[in-house]
């Protein structure tokens, strides 16, 4: 799970980290879609869908939605869930990793930004075959994971672009209210947020040399 934490060299990654965070968090809090009604831009009212909360309600400082539709607001809400996601895990696996939990055979392996000279080749190999093989696996089957579209293999069982249901981890989704899904929704939206600016504070103070004053070793 640490590898979700570095990516490219050191120098890039932090440039990369900066602007991602830029770019993700002015589309963090564009509201997450509830209903498709109009599908132009001019008929569009993204205020009032789920993701514009409290504290900041509608937010957009970029304009990234202002002269959008209902389909490129759909992707950039996929874009956003699923950076929320990997964040997510980014996080956990910073913090499980800082406090000196290895696989076994990892034990040498530090945490953080240092791994990347330490992970060997083999290893690189395995976690890229088991993130396209979640990828392949963990999305909706009867359509591409951006889509809920009907084709030749039946009507899509996703409820939005990143439901990724498979029958067999859905914690009962199907027997939720309509509210009480959008409130796992927006559950998902705040936590994948946060992730991200959590992620980032981590690499950011790593690099700068006082990660120690926030994560005591081995806490």
């Amino acid at each position: 799970l640490f590898l979700f934490t570095t990516t490219l060299t050191y120098a890039k990654m932090m440039k990369i980290a900066v602007l991602a965070a830029l770019a993700g968090s002015a589309a963090a809090f564009a509201p997450s879609p509830v209903a498709q009604t109009s599908r132009t831009a001019l008929s569009a009212d993204f205020s009032k869908e789920l993701g514009a909360q409290m504290p900041l309600g509608f937010i957009d400082p970029l304009g990234l939605v202002a002269d959008a539709d209902q389909d490129e607001f759909d992707r950039l809400r996929w874009v956003e869930l699923k950076h929320g996601r990997v964040a997510m895990l980014a996080v956990t696996g910073y913090l499980v990793t800082y406090a000196g939990v290895r696989f076994p055979g990892a034990e040498d392996i530090p945490s953080g930004f240092a791994a990347l000279d330490n992970i060997p080749g083999m290893v690189w190999a395995q976690l890229i075959a088991t993130w396209t093989m979640m990828e392949a696996a963990n999305q909706d089957q009867y359509a591409s994971p951006w889509g809920t579209n009907q084709n030749a293999l039946g009507d899509s069982p996703a409820e939005f672009k990143g439901d990724f249901r498979n029958g067999a981890l859905d914690f009962g989704w199907d027997n939720f209210s309509d509210a009480q899904k959008m409130n796992k929704r927006a559950i998902e939206l705040n936590q994948g947020r946060a992730a991200q600016m959590g992620i980032l504070g981590l690499m950011v103070h790593e690099k700068l040399g006082n990660v120690a004053n926030l994560l005591p070793p081995h806490f």
